[in-house]
């Protein structure tokens, strides 16, 4: 495909629709052209008036336009676009219809669980295609042709070239969701896989919290004369999030963590750590202080992490540790106050993370920890959201009475961390050996039997 013929569509988003229009007219999702037994749906999930993007996004996804929706986190993006394509389907009722394409298992999950709450009424069948997840049970599931899949790339091409009788010739439409982060993933080489084996006769929504020169090329390969609507252009936290940091000796972060975690209980806690050990590591040491922390991370099974993510969304547990595998569109509604125990080393991560508290008009805190070693991270992160953030008040002389205490829960930490490493190792070995000696036991048995005869 050449640049060059594409590059007239491209540039036809700048010929947005015009905010200012439309954002104080609609009141109603029915102002905005929605149907009847839909408007019935968002009632019952109470959305009862449309946000931002979906003011701006709804009514040209019912014309039948291609749309970029550029929003900030916690705007209601799904909405946006679930909508339109159940009315479409509503419509044209066909199996197959649309495809989403999320980065993390996680949004795929919650996805899912939007568009069966809207569309329960009108008996939509979606199902999740994502890693983690016994393939086979996935390719029955595909074989019953749901109205909607929703799916990461990695594992949605797999079944494209493995599952006998699964294709998607007839897909209607195709949703990118957080396609910056698809593609910051390194998905490209499986998008590319897909946009080849799907109809370009299609409708394509794709929406993204920031406008990446990946994201441009790939609105040039999978977009006809886009539509732009742009609820926010520039990096940006939401008004009611207050920020602070907190300058720190790094050997003293974790006594910094209790203190605030003393300092602000009542609330309900996400830290962010940026590996999977250091977020393990977190959990056991707080648990061992008596907090009720929950850790959050790739290496987990995805049962776990569903299961720590209900746990936390329940509210049974009120600290949620967690990699940057769930900074993104994971709406947990009640996280009070984010941590930035490790800052992120992109900026642009910073915005997901915080954008996990004051969702959806409420307000909340976010604290990042800035060591000796992180001041030039922090300082870009400034540089990105446009403003210089205040020092969180603290008071270092009771940080420094909790020190033992914390010297003592870490000394634990550190045991029950080797022991969980141990024991992954030793389970391996164990179920090895223990069929390897059935087998022996059997094999011996059977010699001795023949020597006697």
């Amino acid at each position: 495909m050449a640049a060059g013929e594409e590059d007239g569509p491209a540039a036809e988003p700048e010929a947005a629709v015009e905010p200012e229009v439309t954002v104080e007219e609609p009141r109603s999702f029915k102002d905005l052209g929605v149907t009847d037994v839909l408007c019935e749906a968002c009632d019952q999930l109470g959305w009862k008036v449309p946000t931002k993007i979906q003011v701006e996004a709804i009514p040209v996804a019912l014309q039948g336009e291609d749309i970029i929706g550029l929003a900030e986190t916690g705007s209601g993006k799904t909405g946006a676009f679930a909508l339109p394509i159940l009315q479409a389907l509503l419509e044209t009722p066909q199996r197959l219809f649309a495809l989403v394409l999320t980065p993390t298992r996680e949004l795929a999950f919650q996805i899912s669980e939007q568009f069966e709450a809207l569309g329960s009424s009108i008996g939509v069948h979606t199902t999740v295609i994502v890693g983690g997840i016994d393939a086979m049970s996935q390719s029955l599931a595909l074989a019953k042709k749901p109205h909607v899949i929703i799916a990461t790339p990695g594992r949605l091409v797999d079944h494209l070239e493995n599952t006998k009788g699964f294709n998607l010739r007839a897909l209607k439409f195709l949703v990118m969701d957080e396609a910056d982060r698809i593609l910051n993933m390194d998905f490209e080489t499986e998008v590319d896989k897909i946009l080849k084996v799907i109809p370009r006769d299609r409708k394509t929504f794709l929406f993204s919290a920031t406008m990446t020169k990946k994201v441009q090329k790939l609105q040039r390969a999978a977009l006809k004369n886009p539509v732009k609507c742009a609820v926010s252009s520039k990096y940006q936290t939401v008004e009611k999030l207050q920020q602070y940091y907190i300058f720190i000796p790094s050997k003293f972060k974790d006594s910094y963590l209790v203190y605030i975690l003393n300092e602000l209980a009542g609330n309900s806690f996400m830290i962010f750590c940026s590996t999977c050990n250091n977020t393990q590591r977190t959990a056991l040491l707080l648990r061992n202080l008596g907090f009720t922390a929950i850790p959050l991370h790739g290496q987990m099974s995805q049962n776990k992490r569903l299961g720590s993510l209900n746990k936390f969304k329940a509210k049974a547990r009120s600290i949620l540790l967690a990699t940057d595998v769930a900074s993104r569109g994971l709406d947990i509604p009640h996280v009070d106050v984010v941590i930035n125990f490790d800052i992120p080393t992109h900026s642009k991560d910073y915005i997901h993370r915080v954008g996990r508290t004051a969702r959806a008009g409420r307000s909340g805190k976010s604290i990042t920890f800035v060591t000796q070693y992180d001041v030039e991270l922090f300082q870009r992160i400034e540089h990105l959201i446009g403003k210089k953030l205040p020092a969180f008040p603290m008071q270092e002389e009771e940080v420094m009475m909790l020190t033992e205490r914390v010297a003592e829960a870490q000394r634990i930490a550190r045991m029950e961390l080797r022991e969980q490493g141990e024991k992954k190792r030793s389970r391996n070995d164990d179920d090895d050996t223990e069929e390897a000696i059935g087998v022996r036991n059997k094999v011996a048995g059977g010699k001795k039997k023949r020597r006697k005869a």
